[in-house]
């Protein structure tokens, strides 16, 4: 079992990585890291001694005076390398650039410089150094108006504010679970590797898809419009647009937004509801439970799903990974509706009547079956 850190734990990328570690605890030991371990160096002395990776990600990225930010990501590269080598440390050390590199700004040498900086100590060391260059990253959770225009255009839709465009450029872009896959592979292939063979590379990565910001903002728009007013889910066939839904859905006030209550068509022959219109497939099921019984208590982390009532009184639950705030929707069937379930929000659903709940489930089906995607968790 590799035991694994991650500086910058509690931002955008560090979040995922963090929670990504916490699907596989058979294989890894995550070692937690807070922001105030820099300003003590007892504590960040006995957190880089328990590690044997450390994925570097804490920096600063935006600030009104340049200099603050480039000073700051170089002080944190110069602090870890004081303590690794006070504590005689050697991890396995992966480190968080930017192609901003290639660019004569703070940021960028700020993060050219910390690379040099972790390579003359990985030489000296004789370490393991993995140096990634990285392009935009977007997804689920990312702080707007800091992180990407993606997250600040999610946040601005959902919060009936009007989005600007500064500058209409091309953005080459990966997604933040992508990301996250190429550092578990690069610690799994060099944990693979023998101890005493060195390995100090740097890796440009690849970015998985290029829009203009004019682009993403129409598709951003089209959600809101479709999915606001109407309830419907888009087409999720391609890659990148169920990668923009499952953000979007994401920075949606839920408590105020859900339950969702769907039209009831009813005349002398019974009733009918629309309880999910796609643009695309996916698996429809539908499911009775008995009074007091509550199902599912689980997550997933690349699915879209959908729980609408139909028949009896329900309670639902959804609690994001990592944090303890429980969002709670009570549903009847007399008015239908629906709750849709973020990714990483671990959901459930409790019959709360005196009779059966009916409920039609809607999940959108787009990966490999062997690859796992729903993992349990108690809200």
């Amino acid at each position: 079992m590799l035991k694994v850190g991650v500086t910058g734990q509690a931002g955008f990328v560090g979040t995922h990585l963090y929670n990504t570690f916490g699907l596989q605890p058979e294989k890894y030991e995550r070692i937690r890291f807070e922001d105030a371990f820099f300003a003590d160096g007892e504590k960040l002395e006995q957190w880089v001694s328990t590690c044997d990776v450390i994925v570097h990600l804490a920096a600063m990225n935006r600030h009104n005076d340049p200099d603050v930010i480039y000073n700051t990501n170089i002080s944190l590269v110069k602090k870890l390398i004081e303590t690794l080598e006070k504590t005689n440390s050697t991890p396995h050390v992966l480190f968080a650039s930017s192609t901003q590199e290639e660019r004569d700004n703070p940021y960028g040498r700020s993060k050219r410089e910390g690379r040099e900086l972790l390579e003359s100590w990985a030489n000296r060391n004789s370490a393991q150094l993995s140096g990634f260059i990285i392009p935009n990253v977007f997804g689920p959770f990312g702080n707007p108006y800091y992180n990407s225009v993606v997250a600040t255009f999610c946040h601005q839709l959902t919060h009936n504010e009007q989005p600007r465009i500064d500058v209409d450029g091309n953005l080459k872009l990966i997604y933040v679970s992508e990301l996250v896959k190429h550092f578990i592979d690069n610690i799994d292939e060099t944990c693979a590797k023998s101890h005493d063979e060195v390995v100090i590379k740097t890796i440009q990565l690849p970015h998985t898809v290029e829009a203009k910001v004019s682009s993403i903002l129409k598709i951003l728009e089209r959600f809101k419009r479709d999915y606001f007013v109407k309830g419907e889910v888009p087409s999720l066939d391609n890659p990148f647009e169920r990668n923009l839904y499952n953000t979007f859905l994401c920075y949606i006030d839920h408590a105020d937004f859900f339950p969702f209550k769907l039209k009831l068509n009813t005349d002398q022959r019974g009733s009918f509801v629309e309880t999910v219109k796609l643009n695309s497939g996916g698996q429809v099921s539908f499911s009775t439970t008995v009074p007091g019984i509550t199902r599912g208590n689980h997550f997933h982390t690349r699915k879209a799903e959908r729980f609408a009532v139909i028949k009896g009184r329900a309670i639902i639950e959804l609690r994001r990974i990592g944090t303890s705030e429980v969002l709670s929707f009570e549903l009847d069937g007399n008015h239908p509706s629906f709750v849709d379930m973020p990714v990483w929000f671990t959901h459930n659903i409790k019959n709360t009547g005196d009779e059966e709940l009916y409920t039609i489930f809607w999940i959108n089906e787009h990966f490999d079956a062997t690859d796992p995607d729903t993992f349990f968790e108690k809200v």
